[in-house]
This record gives C-alpha cells, sequence and structure tokens, in this order.
C-alpha cells in the first residue's frame, strides 16, 4: 500500500496477497470488503453523461446530444470539469457516511460517455450520444474524458469510461442478441474513430464492452475489438467493463459459450476485467475444471487495482489534491451558471420568418401552449440527476416578460393520446395574444433505453420520426387562429416537422436542456 511506488506495482502486490475467491469477488461490479487486506467495499457503477446522475442533488446540463449542437468542445470539457468537481464531493461525503465503502452511484469510476454513432434517429438512447458524426464524437469525446480525469500527474479526477465498444447504435430490443455485421472501412471509419481518439488522446482509463456481437464476437468478449484493437493497436492500458448482464448474454443469447464458466472465462480471457452483474462468480469454477489459467484474473485484477490506486483511494488524503472538493462544491452557483451558459449554446434555431425572433416591443401578450410548457421532467433526459432549482419553458417566460407582458398558459393536450379536452382552452388564449409560443415534442417517457423507468415503450426506440398525431392536431388548431406561431420542440433525436416547417412563424430546437434549458429558451425569445 505504499503511495510511493507506481500504482502498477501496488496493484500487483495486493493481488499476491488475495485468495482466488477473494479476486474473484473484486471483478464484480458491486464489490465487497476485504477487512484483512483493509480494501473497503467498491461499488464501480456510477452515471454521468450530463452530470452526477441518480445521486441527489447535482448540476443538470444539457442531455449529451444537446450539448453536442454547441459544436464547442471547450465548453464539453468544462462541464466535465465540474461534473467530475461534484462527483468527488459526493464521494468524500458518502465515504465518511458508510465507515470507507462507497455505494452504488457515489464512486469515482463513471460509465460515460457514451460515443456511440447515432445512425438511426429511432433510436432512444441516440439523446446519450454526440450525434451521428465521427469526427466531431471524437473531439467532444476527448474533451469529455479529459475534463472528467482531469490532468494531474499521478492521481485522477475520476475515471471515465466511453461506451459501449463497439458497433452499438439500437434497436434496443434487439441489443442482447444482435450481430452487428460491419465491413472493415466502415468499422474504421464510422464506429472506431470516437474510441481510438478517447483512448490514444484522451487517456481513457476504462472502456465499457457493449452488447451485441460485432462479426460474430460477442463485444465483452471479443479477441479482435479488445485484444487486437483496443490492447494491440491502441496500447490501451486500462480496465474493461462489460455492460450490465452482458456477460450472461454470450450464453445465453449470442449462445457461443455453452455455460456461465465458459463464458466468464472468454471475457476475461480475451480482455473483459469487470463484469456488470454475477456471471464472473463463476470464474471459479472455470479455474478448478482448468477452462481458463489464473494469471488471466490476476492480471484483471491488476488493472482494476491500478485503477483505484490512481484515484488515491488508499493514500493519505493529504496527498490527493482532489480529496480536499467540499461538500459546497455540489450545485454551487458558479455550476448553475456553466448550466446556463451550455443550455443557451445547445438551442438551435430552424426558422425565423420575417424576423419574429427575438419579440420586439409590439408584442404585447404570449400564450404559451403545449404539454412540454411547464414540465420539468422533460427538460431532464435520461441518465440524470435532480437539479435543485429547475427551470421550466413556461416559468422561463414569465420570468422574462415580468410586468410588461401578459402570459396565458394552456396545456392543451398531453404528450401522446386522444384527449382533446385543452384544445378550447389553448385556442382561447392563442387567440387572445399576440403570438402563440407551441412547446411540444417528445419526453423520456418516449425514448429512451430498454425497460429504463417511467417509459410507455418499454423498448425505448420510436416507431416514426412524426410529432404524437395529438399535438400535431393542436398545432393545426392553434395555427389556424391567425395568431403567429413559434414552435419550441423538446426531443433528444430528430423530428420530422414538415408541415410545420412550412406554416409556422419561428421553430427552435430545444433538446432536452436541462435544469436551466426554461431561461435559455426565454432568452432567445
Amino acid at each position: 500500500m505504499n503511495p510511493d511506488l507506481p500504482p502498477g506495482e501496488r496493484a500487483a502486490d495486493l493481488v499476491r496477497r488475495m485468495t482466488l475467491e477473494e479476486k474473484v469477488s473484486q471483478m464484480l461490479h458491486d464489490a465487497p470488503a476485504i477487512p484483512r487486506l483493509n480494501i473497503p467495499a467498491y461499488n464501480w457503477w456510477n452515471e454521468c453523461l450530463h452530470g452526477v446522475a441518480r445521486a441527489g442533488i447535482a448540476t443538470v446540463f444539457p442531455q449529451a446530444i444537446a450539448l453536442a449542437a454547441a459544436f464547442d468542445a471547450n465548453l464539453m470539457e468544462s462541464v466535465a470539469e465540474v461534473i467530475a468537481e461534484e462527483a468527488r464531493a459526493k464521494h468524500h461525503e458518502a465515504v465518511r457516511a458508510h465507515n470507507g465503502a462507497s455505494p452504488q452511484y457515489f464512486g469515482l469510476t463513471f460509465w460515460s460517455p457514451n460515443i456511440n454513432i447515432f445512425r438511426d434517429p429511432r433510436w432512444g438512447r441516440g439523446q446519450e450520444t454526440y450525434g451521428e458524426d465521427p469526427y466531431l464524437t471524437a473531439r467532444l469525446g476527448v474533451a469529455f474524458v479529459r475534463g472528467l480525469q482531469g490532468n494531474h500527474p499521478k492521481y485522477l479526477k475520476v475515471v471515465a469510461t466511453p461506451k459501449h465498444f463497439a458497433v452499438h447504435s439500437g434497436p434496443e430490443k434487439d441489443r442482447h442478441s444482435f450481430d452487428a455485421r460491419v465491413s472493415p472501412r466502415d468499422l474504421w471509419e464510422t464506429y472506431l474513430p470516437a474510441f481510438k481518439a478517447c483512448v490514444m488522446e484522451g487517456q481513457a482509463a476504462s472502456v465499457m464492452g457493449a452488447y451485441n456481437r460485432t462479426n460474430g464476437e460477442p463485444c465483452c468478449a471479443s479477441k479482435t475489438l479488445l485484444g487486437d484493437i483496443l490492447r494491440g493497436e491502441w496500447g490501451f492500458q486500462g480496465y474493461v467493463v462489460s455492460d450490465c448482464g452482458a456477460i450472461d448474454d454470450i450464453y445465453l443469447n449470442h449462445r457461443v459459450a455453452l455455460t456461465a464458466e465458459e463464458a466468464a472465462a472468454l471475457a476475461v480471457t480475451n480482455g473483459c476485467d469487470l463484469n456488470c452483474g454475477t456471471t464472473y462468480k463463476a470464474l471459479i469454477g472455470a479455474i478448478l475444471t482448468g477452462i481458463m489459467d489464473e494469471a488471466a484474473i490476476n492480471r484483471a485484477v491488476e488493472r482494476l487495482f491500478e485503477a483505484r490506486f490512481r484515484l488515491g483511494m488508499f493514500d493519505p488524503p493529504e496527498r490527493v489534491p482532489y480529496a480536499s472538493i467540499p461538500a459546497s462544491a455540489n450545485d454551487s452557483e458558479q455550476h448553475q451558471a456553466l448550466a446556463l451558459q451550455a443550455a443557451r449554446a445547445s438551442l438551435v434555431l430552424l426558422k425565423n420568418e420575417r424576423g419574429i425572433l427575438p419579440f420586439g416591443s409590439q408584442i404585447r401578450s404570449v400564450a404559451v401552449i403545449g404539454p412540454n410548457a411547464d414540465d420539468v421532467d422533460v427538460l431532464l433526459g435520461n441518465y440524470n440527476g435532480t437539479p435543485s432549482h429547475p427551470v421550466t419553458i413556461l416559468q422561463g417566460i414569465l420570468h422574462r416578460a415580468g410586468n410588461h407582458v401578459t402570459v396565458r398558459h394552456a396545456k392543451g393536450c398531453d404528450l401522446v393520446g386522444g384527449l382533446r379536452s385543452g384544445f378550447a382552452e389553448a385556442e382561447a388564449a392563442a387567440r387572445a395574444s399576440d403570438v402563440a409560443v407551441m412547446v411540444m415534442g417528445l419526453s423520456p417517457k418516449l425514448e429512451g433505453e430498454e425497460g429504463e423507468e417511467g417509459l410507455l415503450d418499454k423498448s425505448g426506440d420510436r416507431k416514426d420520426l412524426g410529432l404524437p398525431p395529438i399535438q400535431m392536431e393542436l398545432l393545426h388548431v392553434i395555427h389556424a387562429t391567425g395568431t403567429p406561431v413559434v414552435l419550441v420542440t423538446l426531443s433528444g433525436s430528430a423530428l420530422a416537422l414538415g408541415w410545420a416547417a412550412q406554416n409556422v412563424a419561428a421553430m427552435i430546437h430545444a433538446w432536452y436542456g436541462g435544469q436551466a434549458a426554461g431561461t435559455a429558451v426565454a432568452e432567445v425569445l
């Protein structure tokens, strides 16, 4: 445990002291304590696509696809620096509260960024990515990794984990059994550049393997991806973690192994060090029956502990520069200001006919209409934290309008369904106003990861690209009043808005803009 020795040397020394059972226990994402070696329990599963997620109050930045729309690598790196600072603050508090253990979502190993290529706009998880372009994804991925990990010569601020390696872009319902048959050119020109950049330029300390197979090999047990390319050609020295349940898929769905023992042995032998799940418990049986050599397990556990040493987990706090980040750093005023800056930068002006935007002094009344106008959840995307002071679009407009402009609000309709009982109120609000701001689109209830809580369709993917029919119907009704319409859409993916593009006065795409989205949209209006 000597903090003056190199992390790799310390890791090898520690692993030599472990029994087989102890080593295998550390290869599960919820790794238990080993008291006799002074190793505290550690849960490797933490999320931070656009803010520290699932760990209580945190600054919630625009969803990843919205951050990408800013086309600003410096902004992305600043956002990631803030995320890492808040992660550190939360981690140190949690460890003190749990007698040295680090519970799920309060650790320092983050399974972000998602640098998969958003090729099909129906994919529910596309919102987590930086879009369809390999070059932009690479540049923003490197910036995010650098921001998270920091630039200290010895210690990592947190661990970044680019995911899901590789060729993983939906469909969600098939991800546990799908074989992505990709040509060498498409593999190297489309799907690998961002991972290569994050590993070689960004020096990512970890990579997550994908659920699917790529050209016949399960990604979490692929000699080609993990051995030949990642560790061979790119010289990756960090650890690889499986997606959750992906080792089970190797024998249950991909059927390239017959048993859990065979699947676990194949994954570890080919370079997957950490199992999100429990299948690696079968490694003990794999060793005892001679399926694999214990040296592969030693190598994997050494990589894992090298990462923990680089995070300073076993060093005196005064030697770790990030250990002094206080709890007050979380959700600070400076971080909230950056969330607003990011929200502003993410907005996309799609149309502004006759310069209706920004509203001039002649606009004395505004109708704010639509299912997304006063909804906090729609601002947050998926894999999100909990903001302390979120601002909806309606709240932003009310604050910006002050006493000088009359604001009328009518929801009009739900996101989906057939209820038209709110149409009359919305139509009346539009007729009584100088302009109607229609706040419509999708929400994390309509697109996301398979099985995600709150999804109306558990597959997570979309079946078409249009606005839900009930919203289109409401848009027609308001347009028919003759009041100029400004359409503000929120979604994590593309929307087909042909009729609207031809008929409304202005259009803004606001994505899932994070906690400050309402303020940013109101400023633009």
